[in-house]
């Protein structure tokens, strides 16, 4: 079974799987992902047993409609009407429903078909919300051709589904307080940037240096137990000075999402572990 991402979403593995592919351990028991996003790395893994955690209310409310049958049809009748009445005055309207006080109101299925139906015709699929938590981007200039592929949303609803695959929406800690030796941790947090100019804008709380920090002691309290820990960031000083003593591998990636035009590009990251597959 192959399972693509529903989602376009800003820092994705999507093209940098082959790398983190070859940086895997050889085998570990429950798979972990704290700061999940699209999923690229959980959807090409399809673990047997994961948890999987994001602070984005929003986008885990999409996973967990697409787990559930009910929730899933309704989804994609939703979709569908999506689809049909797409124009530029509809998409303002739906985009600026959760400034309604009635927004509260709406069914889990109804708020998930709104975020894919955004994701996928706003501004190069970029989410971002402002101080009140509510979605800003403007409509995209290009255009799409469905909110979704049938088979491969019907693929991602049946592995979780059949799956011991958990859905959390909470802190990154508290997502992965139960991990022990051998299982496996995923951490891909809003990047570090050396001159404070980056994305960071998921959700109403940004990611600062204090919190590096904190997800730096918690990757060492992780791996003092015993289990598997793997991290993507930027390639900047402060990153390798807090991990240099783990393994550092550099690599390149392509970044569309950027809030200034200049800083789109291939640019280096790093992925880190605290293990050796070699």
């Amino acid at each position: 079974m192959r399972v693509n991402p529903v989602l376009k979403w800003a820092g994705g593995k999507t093209q940098l799987l082959p790398e983190i592919n070859k940086r895997l351990p050889k085998q570990f028991n429950t798979y972990y992902e704290p700061f999940l996003g699209g999923g690229a790395l959980l959807f090409s893994l399809l673990p047997s047993s994961a948890v999987i955690n994001d602070l984005n209310s929003e986008l885990m409310n999409v996973y967990k409609c697409i787990k559930h049958d009910t929730q899933f049809i309704r989804l994609l009748k939703e979709l569908d009407q999506h689809q049909s009445l797409h124009s530029k005055s509809y998409y303002y309207l739906i985009r600026d429903m959760d400034c309604s006080p009635y927004y509260k109101n709406w069914r889990d299925y109804e708020r998930a078909a709104r975020t894919i139906y955004l994701n996928k015709t706003c501004f190069n699929g970029l989410y971002r919300v402002n101080k009140k938590g509510h979605f800003n981007t403007p409509i995209g200039t290009e255009k799409y051709k469905k909110l979704y592929d049938l088979d491969n949303i019907t693929n991602m609803h049946e592995y979780l589904k059949n799956n011991n695959v958990k859905i959390l929406c909470g802190s990154y800690s508290s997502a992965v307080k139960d991990a022990k030796a051998g299982d496996f941790v995923y951490f891909d947090p809003p990047y570090d940037y050396q001159d404070g100019d980056g994305f960071t804008s998921y959700t109403t709380d940004g990611f600062t240096k204090e919190n590096q920090v904190e997800l730096f002691n918690l990757f060492k309290e992780l791996s003092d137990k015993g289990v598997y820990v793997m991290l993507s960031n930027n390639n900047t000083d402060f990153i390798r000075d807090l991990y240099k003593d783990y393994n550092i591998g550099v690599i390149y990636a392509k970044r569309a999402i950027n809030h200034k035009g200049d800083g789109r590009g291939a640019v280096e990251e790093v992925i880190i572990t605290n293990y050796s597959n070699s």
